[in-house]
């Protein structure tokens, strides 16, 4: 019989621990929390909360989708594909397709709808150069078209900019461009949770790229842009 209480005793105990490991885990690992959130989430759509899906007047690659169909479904071929996370120094600019940081979602998503981000953020900062402080007075067209700062810069100065406040769920649309403080960017993806709030395609190095993550990016790195292709 003791022994018997010893084992059920540790098994409590083990029980105990895993738990507490869990949670601390949450804690730290913000990560995990959004892990969590997909698992538990139903997935839902804009028709879901009676809001109206913009569609562009611009169909710049003329390939009779407009441009933010396009760039969603750009975003969402990079999402599929899922990149190794690696951040590195590439002449001529452009990483491998199997390797990408968070601003390779941005271009490659732009590329699906036929335009090339790298040269013209590279015109802008050639024009504006005062402008675009991460740049110090020395472009540098193998790496400032992925660098947030710089992307925040270019779409601040030439794209529409849209508000930061997630409870407009009418106004975050599929297609658009995210900016967390200066550090992370991302695409807003058709899929919304229960709350009508978008989910996010982006690259982290996280499981899913496509995720129920803008809340709680919003938490830890607030969103100081959102903006939307003219």
């Amino acid at each position: 019989m003791k022994v018997i209480h010893g084992i059920f005793l540790g098994i409590i105990i083990l029980i105990i621990i895993v738990v507490i490991a869990i949670s601390i885990s949450l804690f730290i690992f913000p990560q995990n929390k959004i892990a969590q959130r997909i698992l538990n989430g139903k997935v839902y759509y804009a028709s879901d909360f009676g809001i109206e899906i913009l569609i562009s007047k611009t169909d710049y690659d003329n390939d009779g989708i407009d441009d933010y169909t396009d760039i969603l479904q750009g975003a969402k071929i990079e999402a599929e594909n899922k990149p190794k996370y690696k951040s590195a120094y590439y002449s001529g600019g452009y990483p491998p397709d199997d390797e990408g940081v968070c601003t390779d979602v941005i271009w490659r998503a732009l590329k699906n709808a036929g335009y090339s981000l790298k040269d013209m953020v590279d015109e802008d900062i050639k024009n504006n150069i005062e402008e675009y402080l991460r740049v110090g007075g020395k472009p540098d067209p193998n790496i400032d078209f992925r660098r947030v700062p710089n992307l925040k810069v270019y779409f601040e100065r030439n794209q529409i900019s849209l508000t930061t406040d997630l409870s407009k769920i009418e106004e975050w649309q599929p297609g658009d461009i995210v900016v967390f403080g200066s550090k992370h960017i991302g695409i807003i993806s058709d899929k919304r949770n229960k709350d009508g709030i978008p989910y996010l395609i982006h690259n982290a190095n996280q499981p899913l790229r496509e995720e129920n993550a803008l809340e709680l990016y919003n938490e830890y790195e607030p969103i100081t842009g959102h903006y939307r292709m003219k």
